[in-house]
């Protein structure tokens, strides 16, 4: 069999930029998931109906469910939390609620689920949400898990390197089989990536698992440009196995993530303090909103590009809630809401939730639970994004 063309870095580029907008193409649900540039330029349009204004703290700024999802600490421990930190930004915390509870109702139309479900999912998102925001909430305590998240919590559990192993590179050895998710690097991308391996961020964060040395050498074994996302599709994310020394001159295998930090596109706070180098302010965001994440994580200088690194943990796995069912759907709008609320409420005090749960209480009308401007926002940017989604379509089919 002929083996596919494989582009070399010089081709790179125009290639993802093919396969980005056929990604985008693919489904209503995943253009509304790729398009976080025009989510905040058509909610720019719509924040005229008074949407709340709550305290500056870290948000996720691309809160959609393909980023919410279990999580490992550095001790195995999982939890469901914000995974994806690209845009994270000190602003309003209502953005990370609206882009959630679009995603879900993109999700809900995807399922063929009726009109009616989609409007009681936003009633739960807002009910799971607040509920991070009572005097007796405790940001430590677990959430009560729905079923279908159950399900994915129970896998993630029982995961092991095998299973990321497969489940990220197809094969259980520690080499990366270039073809459809993974392309060719080049000799200076290499010698970049092997360097900024050895440096000690680099190399504290792959001893920092339980079961490696506190100080174990650290080599990179292989690595390969990784085609993964949507929205991030070109910029520059690599995929590196790396050995780590253990007692008695054994080794084991990790997997790191070094994905470009890229300006965000999320309006930030006025007069909001944040690091100004990119990979450093997706660090100080992740710490906030996902702590398992955020000390499993480091900054990188790989070729001239400020990069933050994670290692890839067996454990980390996306939820799957691609076809709802009504009976699930409002359970799980409950969950995702608190889930966000745990990651917002956790940076503030006590006056200060008092003070956003009013605000939010506030804007409720007495004959409806989901609030006028949630269910306004939401709809008038379904209907945005469902134009937009169908002309990114016939351009693409156009250029086909």
């Amino acid at each position: 069999m002929k083996k596919p063309h494989l582009p070399d870095p010089s081709e790179r580029n125009a290639v993802l930029d093919q396969l980005r907008n056929l990604k985008m193409s693919e489904s209503s649900h995943r253009y509304v998931r790729g398009s976080t540039e025009q989510f905040y330029k058509w909610l720019q349009k719509f924040e005229a109906q008074s949407v709340p204004i709550g305290p500056a703290i870290w948000i996720c700024g691309d809160c959609h469910v393909g980023n919410l999802g279990p999580v490992a600490n550095a001790q195995s421990h999982v939890e469901i939390q914000i995974r994806d930190l690209d845009q994270t930004v000190i602003g309003n915390p209502v953005y990370d609620l609206i882009r959630l509870a679009l995603s879900l109702a993109s999700a809900a139309r995807s399922s063929d689920l009726p009109g009616v479900t989609t409007f009681l999912m936003m009633e739960k998102i807002l009910e799971g949400y607040e509920l991070a925001f009572a005097p007796d909430f405790d940001v430590e305590a677990d959430l009560e898990t729905p079923p279908s998240i159950l399900a994915s919590l129970r896998t993630s559990l029982h995961a092991s390197w095998k299973t990321l192993a497969r489940e990220t590179i197809d094969d259980e050895s520690p080499q990366i089989p270039l073809g459809k998710k993974f392309w060719p690097l080049s000799l200076d991308e290499r010698d970049s990536l092997a360097a900024a391996c050895e440096t000690p961020e680099v190399r504290d964060l792959a001893n920092l698992s339980k079961m490696r040395r506190a100080d174990g050498k650290v080599k990179l074994v292989d690595a390969a440009y990784w085609v993964k996302g949507c929205s991030s599709l070109g910029s520059l994310r690599y995929v590196a196995v790396l050995s780590v020394e253990r007692p008695k001159k054994r080794q084991v295998y990790c997997l790191m993530d070094f994905k470009e930090a890229v300006s965000a596109m999320a309006p930030r706070a006025t007069d909001a303090r944040m690091p100004q180098d990119d990979a450093e302010r997706v660090l100080a965001g992740a710490k906030h909103l996902s702590p398992y994440l955020g000390k499993r994580m480091a900054r990188a200088t790989v070729g001239g590009r400020s990069m933050f690194v994670r290692e890839l943990m067996p454990q980390d796995l996306k939820l799957n809630i691609d076809q709802l069912d009504v009976s699930e759907a409002t359970k799980v709008a409950a969950y995702l809401g608190a889930v966000v609320g745990k990651a917002h409420s956790r940076q503030m005090n006590s006056g200060q939730r008092e003070n956003w749960l009013s605000d939010l209480k506030k804007k409720r009308t007495p004959d409806l639970n989901a609030p006028a401007w949630l269910w306004q926002t939401v709809v008038a940017l379904l209907s945005t994004h469902e134009k937009a989604y169908l002309e990114h379509c016939r351009q693409y089919a156009l250029a086909s």
